[in-house]
């Protein structure tokens, strides 16, 4: 081993903050870190599985616990043997956290303050991912917004944005160390900016960033909510070369009367105008969306309507979440739809999106495409996310004009690549 053991479940924010947790564990090799999600109640079992197999591949490790589902219900945590100790998301990027401890013989040691007391979001929580030729750069932390499904407000707190300036520092260090292309993340990142001096929109953040880090080849964004998306914002991902055009959007559901049970703020029909104006703006921008499949009172026409809406919004990143009642969500107590019938619905979404994925693949054989190669050199990202993968080694986290020959286990094949 050299240094702490890192194991991260759940979305690129927790991944970003897991690279930071690894500096800051440093050298101890008998720490293993489980950083949690709790945005299923799989994810938590899932949480759970990953705690107990650490424990039996290594039985005189030290077990902490972290994340959103440490936060959530450290008790659950606390009460497993196999855990030392449990620290909440505020708790864990602060360095003093992972010094070494020894247990008490009273069972796990419980760190878990008020997250809704949180007003800042520090520059150090922003990293890389060290296994990847792109870097997450946390800009926004929390949410204000309460769906009635998600737990995550009571897991990140209130909305809370990094000002522009460390920001950017931050995506300076990132482009000196190598990173060729930067992926803003948050919670709600589309909310960012209403809590700092003067009130900025994400628009003017990366405007700033990209005039501030000339050097920085490529930019993108993780998950958006399609209503935050204003015009400057807009008129970026239409326009700024360096902006990557894939997005993936919080969609949920394509059925008004789900959206609004789930407190959304946008309807069907104006997530398929935004989707609509993008393509036309920009037409080979890719669209990603997060869609829930079985949410409470949802009936078969419902359904029907967020399947269509796959190919309707032409949705090639898919992530499909079969819907789990969460303890204290207002979702939790409305009539609940039967097991058997979401995990059937949203096995039919996966194929529908797998299915507009193909197509999408298939259309761009004989094109050429700008990859992003990987750390392995054998694979990498074309600017609108698409997998690609050479048949030779190329140099790692370079960018290469690649022509695409074929499709083989769901990924571009790349014939030959040049600088």
């Amino acid at each position: 081993m050299s240094g702490a053991q890192i194991i991260t479940l759940g979305c690129r924010l927790n991944i970003a903050e897991s690279e930071a947790i690894r500096e800051m564990a440093g050298g101890q090799d008998d720490l293993i870190v489980v950083n949690s999600c709790a945005v299923t109640a799989e994810a938590v079992r899932q949480t759970r599985q990953a705690i107990r197999r650490a424990r039996r591949d290594r039985p005189d490790a030290r077990i902490m616990v972290t994340g959103c589902a440490a936060q959530t219900e450290p008790g659950t945590f606390a009460q497993m043997a196999e855990v030392d100790a449990v620290i909440g998301n505020r708790e864990k990027m602060d360095p003093t956290h992972y010094r070494p401890f020894v247990s008490n013989g009273a069972g796990a040691q419980i760190k878990v303050s008020d997250i809704m007391s949180v007003r800042e979001t520090a520059p150090h929580m922003a990293s890389a991912f060290a296994e990847h030729a792109r870097a997450f750069l946390e800009v926004q932390n929390g949410c204000d917004h309460r769906c009635t499904f998600c737990i995550i407000p009571y897991g990140r707190g209130n909305s809370r944005s990094a000002p522009a300036g460390a920001v950017i520092e931050k995506a300076r260090e990132l482009v000196d160390a190598g990173y060729r292309e930067i992926v803003l993340t948050g919670v709600d990142v589309t909310s960012y900016g209403p809590d700092l001096p003067g009130a900025p929109s994400l628009g003017l953040l990366i405007e700033r960033l990209l005039k501030g880090v000339p050097e920085l080849p490529r930019l993108r964004l993780s998950s958006l909510d399609s209503v935050e998306i204003d015009e400057r914002l807009f008129d970026i991902i239409a326009h700024e070369p360096r902006m990557m055009p894939h997005l993936h959007l919080s969609l949920q559901a394509g059925d008004d009367m789900i959206l609004k049970r789930m407190k959304r703020r946008h309807s069907r029909a104006e997530a398929i105008r935004i989707v609509e104006r993008l393509k036309t703006a920009r037409p080979d921008i890719s669209i990603g969306a997060d869609i829930i499949a079985g949410f409470p009172t949802e009936d078969e026409a419902m359904f029907q309507n967020s399947l269509r809406l796959v190919e309707e919004c032409g949705i090639v990143h898919g992530h499909i979440f079969p819907y789990s009642p969460r303890t204290g969500t207002p979702a939790a107590r409305m009539p609940q739809v039967d097991r058997a019938a979401i995990k059937a619905r949203a096995a039919r979404l996966r194929a529908a999106c797998e299915a507009q994925r193909r197509n999408w693949l298939m259309s761009l054989i004989g094109s050429t495409q700008s990859v992003l190669v990987e750390r392995d050199g054998l694979s990498g990202h074309a600017e609108n996310f698409a997998p690609v993968r050479f048949p030779r080694p190329q140099s790692p986290s370079s960018i290469v004009r690649a022509t695409i020959t074929g499709l083989e286990n769901g990924a571009l094949i790349a014939q030959e690549a040049q600088q």
